[in-house]
């Protein structure tokens, strides 16, 4: 049974994909906090602003089984077929891979999705994934060491970026955390990436566009 919170299609707002046309799978629950206002002060990610409680979201619902998974993500793609684009799915939650597994990765294979996960990083990735973006988040251990973008929130105490430099990732992304100190953090990011070149910024363009 997988339980997803919503199923959209839309833009990849941040990460090196960013602008991609792509379907969002969003898998409800986390392994950092409940996703409950209540349980805000003990979880270990203090800074989500993501609503994955419950399968009433657009899409959502619970699946019995990968082929119904990658069935109700296939009927969200809107994009046109062009033999240079391959349809892109983003895994993401809430935690995806306390879910997402090597048979739902084959199923959305087998309905000509490239598959992306994001990811926290504290649990193994199932095989086959084309794309892992892993966001480290301060106090969680991070087990997935090795894939395509290394996407860190800044700042965060106890999850400084050296601390993640020399893991196995192609890309090193420093993205301001949003709230009330967001043009604080944004320019503290820019000063960052500026002094430590291995770093390039990630703004989060979709809330700038004003788009899921």
């Amino acid at each position: 049974m997988y339980r997803v919170k919503e199923i959209f299609y839309t833009l990849q707002g941040e990460g090196t994909h960013a602008g991609r046309p792509a379907v969002f799978c969003r898998f409800t629950s986390c392994n950092l906090w409940t996703g409950r206002e209540q349980d805000r002060h003990r979880a270990i990610c203090q800074f989500c602003d993501t609503d994955f409680v419950g399968t009433d979201g657009p899409g959502g619902g619970r699946f019995r089984t990968a082929v119904e998974l990658a069935g109700a993500v296939a009927a969200a793609w809107q994009g046109q077929e062009h033999p240079r684009s391959r349809p892109y799915v983003v895994c993401t939650g809430g935690e995806p891979l306390l879910q997402l597994d090597d048979a739902a990765v084959r199923a959305l294979h087998d309905e000509g999705f490239e598959v992306a996960v994001e990811t926290n990083g504290t649990r193994p990735a199932p095989a086959g994934l084309d794309w892992i973006c892993v966001s480290p988040k301060a106090g969680a251990e991070v087990v997935l060491t090795r894939g395509h973008d290394l996407k860190l929130v800044y700042p965060q105490a106890g999850a400084e970026p050296t601390r993640f430099e020399e893991l196995d990732f192609e890309h090193f992304l420093l993205q301001p955390m949003d709230g009330p100190d967001r043009v604080a953090n944004t320019e503290a990011t820019v000063r960052y990436c500026l002094d430590h070149p291995q770093w390039q910024l990630s703004l989060q363009t979709h809330k700038y566009l004003g788009i899921a």
